[in-house]
């Protein structure tokens, strides 16, 4: 069943005024109806032990999140600019346009954060896209801004802090806020990356290293060509801080002559080096397969706060290809409206947005068919991964790796792109896949030489390949790759897909099998690097 989002009025009843038995400002706050933004809700506390109560004077950062306008002319557009029959394919938003059709107006934007800095919290500017809103204040601020309590819990796993109920906002403003992120921790993502030491790998038939991922997935001629995602920035989500020196020497191991990639602190950025494996490997698969992009390390802590700011910032810079290799099960999610508004926003500025489909098969949360987040969502292009195997130097088969995830939404609704495949009713994932189980490897410094695999390994290749594809878009004065499930699916529906893409016909993730065609286990399959970019340019 999907979730809907909605607002539910609350209006408190009137109370008599009472000179001196009422102080003046509860009677104000009582004159103020408040209206309870449902979706900010914290589900799933029943099954946790609460502790106590969290630290009135703690510091607390939190992200608002406003709803975007004019929704229905943003829907049109994107048909619109996804339609190769139409005037305006292709031809995408800046920013600034996105925020002057689409964000928040400057007066609503004012008029939330009077709000917030009355109730005595700092309020940061809003990003570039007019959606989203840095605030920061004590628990004890924070609780009588959005009249919830904030309490400690204990599960099994770990300790964490949430609201008890969903806030509230004055209804003057609550029209225009859709979320209010970082009142809880109980959220975290999880790269989807599994790495062992190279000496000891006894699965690994094919260890993938820059020569032989160029050639399985052909694209040694085009980097040779100088379509290498020259003049192209690749946006990485990361929760986790890395090693440079590690990116270093895989670049230098290969004499990749990759520019070393920066990164972007969001929210703080994070200290956290726990998930440093994952950044490697996605960095080292950018260095490999797109040596001249200018590669961009978005970093942020791992909470539902640094989530939306990470997502805001990216879209608000229109970074032209995000790849995200960290998730969570779909329904775990908090922040599906704030991301959305973003992810919509990015296929209407023409940015390819991809993400790990999960490493847990069919079986997202571990206890019945589910799928990962946030390649679920429409605007996101879902990665599966396979088994490669390559003779001569080339790419010879690929099959479904059996923890690849894949299977159908509870969220979203069969998207339109979609909709000559999939007839069950449900957004379906993945979209597309790429080398990522233990038979292929990629074979990387990650603090030593290991072999890594997992979905994680294959979103950032897909995003590789659409940095050179942009490259050589511009090279020919052709349009760039853009919102990639739209395009990915009218090149796989043509008479191109069988030279574009590589299809993966066996395999099975314990729920689903691949077959001819799109599948719910790999999507359409992998591409074929240079046959694609002749193909559509």
């Amino acid at each position: 069943m999907r979730r809907n989002i909605r607002i539910i009025g609350v209006l408190a009843a009137p109370l008599p005024v009472l000179a001196l038995a009422v102080p003046a400002n509860a009677v104000s706050s009582a004159a103020a109806p408040r209206v309870v933004l449902s979706a900010a809700a914290v589900p799933g506390l029943a099954q946790a032990t609460h502790t106590g109560a969290l630290a009135s004077s703690r510091e607390l950062s939190l992200q608002v999140s406003l709803k975007p306008r004019n929704q229905d002319k943003l829907a049109a557009f994107i048909r619109a600019v996804s339609d190769p029959h139409s005037s305006s394919y292709k031809h995408y938003l800046t920013v600034a346009q996105y925020a002057a059709e689409y964000g928040a107006t400057d007066a609503q934007v004012q008029s939330v954060t009077s709000y917030l800095r009355s109730a005595g919290l700092s309020v940061g500017q809003v990003t570039a896209n007019h959606l989203t809103l840095s605030v920061s204040g004590t628990t004890a601020q924070v609780e009588k801004a959005f009249d919830v309590s904030i309490g400690t819990y204990q599960t099994n796993a770990r300790s964490f802090y949430a609201n008890e109920a969903a806030p509230s906002l004055p209804s003057s403003i609550a029209s225009v806020v859709s979320g209010v992120a970082g009142l809880s921790t109980s959220s975290v993502r999880t790269a989807a990356a599994t790495a062992t030491p190279h000496a000891v790998t006894s699965k690994a038939t094919l260890a993938l290293t820059p020569t032989l991922a160029r050639s399985g997935y052909n694209l040694t001629s085009s980097i040779s060509s100088g379509y290498n995602g020259s003049g192209v920035t690749i946006g990485l989500v990361e929760f986790s801080s890395y090693s440079a020196s590690a990116v270093a020497a895989y670049n230098t191991k290969y004499s990749l002559g990759a520019t070393a990639a920066s990164v972007v602190k969001v929210d703080g950025g994070t200290t956290d080096s726990s998930g440093a494996v994952e950044d490697e490997l996605d960095i080292e698969v950018e260095y490999a397969l797109a040596p001249k992009a200018t590669v961009k390390v978005y970093e942020a802590p791992n909470t539902d706060a640094g989530e939306v700011a990470l997502y805001a910032a990216l879209v608000s810079a229109d970074v032209p290809v995000i790849s995200s290799s960290w998730g969570e099960p779909e329904t775990e999610e908090n922040n599906l409206a704030s991301d959305h508004a973003d992810f919509v926003e990015a296929a209407a500025q023409g940015q390819s947005v991809y993400s790990a489909s999960g490493d847990s098969g069919a079986d997202d949360n571990g206890s019945s068919l589910s799928v990962d987040y946030p390649a679920s969502d429409p605007y996101v292009s879902g990665v599966g991964g396979t088994n490669l195997t390559e003779t001569s130097g080339a790419w010879k088969s690929e099959t479904a790796w059996s923890d690849s995830g894949g299977g159908k939404s509870v969220e979203y609704a069969t998207p339109s792109f979609q909709s000559a495949v999939n007839t069950t009713g449900d957004r379906e994932v993945p979209d597309v896949a790429a080398a990522g189980g233990p038979n292929s490897p990629w074979y990387i410094d990650a603090g030593g030489w290991e072999d890594v695999w997992g979905t994680s390994a294959a979103a950032p290749n897909w995003a590789a390949f659409t940095a050179d594809y942009d490259t050589a878009a511009a090279t020919l004065g052709k349009a760039k790759f853009g919102y990639a499930n739209s395009f990915i699916y009218t090149v796989a529906q043509s008479s191109s897909y069988s030279s574009a893409f590589h299809d993966v016909k066996s395999g099975n993730n314990g729920g689903y099998s691949a077959g001819t065609g799109y599948d719910p286990v790999t999507g359409w399959g992998s591409y074929n690097g240079a046959n694609f970019i002749a193909d559509e340019l």
